[in-house]
């Protein structure tokens, strides 16, 4: 009898100890995800500030150069004129956002985005278009966007050939659902265990993977990674 007792109670407390530290491993990696998402979110609020900042600086220089450019018509400099207009001109493409979808949170995600990607000679082809108002929060999108164009750029910028680097971006509402799309150009060192993509950033923490898995299952939603020669594609479909 006591040793049927003592062999309950160590299988009571086995199981214990397993549950504990099962929920110990959940709320480790939830602490080390939720610290990743405040680092994302940090640096997209950096990326946009930046982004705004390239534009109140040309906003404040714009009285002083309308004040030029009518010493130049007054004086009938008109080459020079024209040469100072097409200064201004490559100089406001630099701040101009490369994408107006038409809702407020998902430009400024997405052009912060495509600005670094410039920034690193990555061409990106990107059409969007979403309504004014949308059923996500600025943060899930922060995570989804940001997370799928980082690990796009990356990848572009381990291929040595910089002519065969893209990023292609498309965003719309398809069957009532919020549709995204993400197709990069990549070299061919995936890894990948049965149908999951494993991250091949050093250290392999994957956060930004399993962030964005969490995202997309929470909202209901559809999640497709497929790859093929030397191109690797998300879709992903939001209930609305």
């Amino acid at each position: 009898m006591g040793l049927l007792f003592y062999m309950a109670l160590a299988g009571v407390l086995a199981l214990a100890g397993f549950f504990f530290l099962r929920f110990l491993f959940r709320y480790m990696i939830d602490r080390r995800i939720s610290t990743y998402q405040s680092e994302l979110v940090e640096k997209h609020c950096e990326e946009v500030e930046n982004m705004y900042r390239q534009v109140r600086g040309w906003r404040h220089d714009y009285k002083h150069h309308i004040q030029t450019m009518k010493a130049h018509l007054a004086m009938k400099q008109y080459d020079v004129l024209e040469n100072y207009l097409n200064d201004l001109d490559v100089d406001l493409t630099t701040v101009d956002t490369v994408v107006k979808t038409g809702n407020v949170r998902i430009d400024a995600v997405l052009n912060s985005k495509l600005a670094v990607a410039k920034k690193k000679q990555i061409p990106v082809n990107a059409k969007a278009i979403v309504p004014k108002e949308l059923p996500v929060s600025e943060v899930d999108l922060c995570i989804i966007l940001g997370n799928l164009l980082d690990n796009a750029m990356e990848a572009c910028e381990k291929q040595p050939a910089e002519d065969s680097r893209f990023i292609r971006v498309y965003i719309g509402i398809l069957k009532s659902q919020l549709y995204i799309y993400v197709a990069n150009s990549m070299t061919n060192d995936i890894k990948k265990q049965g149908k999951t993509y494993l991250t091949t950033k050093t250290g392999g923490h994957g956060f930004g993977l399993l962030r964005v898995d969490r995202v997309v299952a929470r909202y209901g939603g559809y999640l497709n990674r497929q790859h093929e020669t030397g191109v690797f594609a998300t879709e992903i479909m939001l209930n609305m």
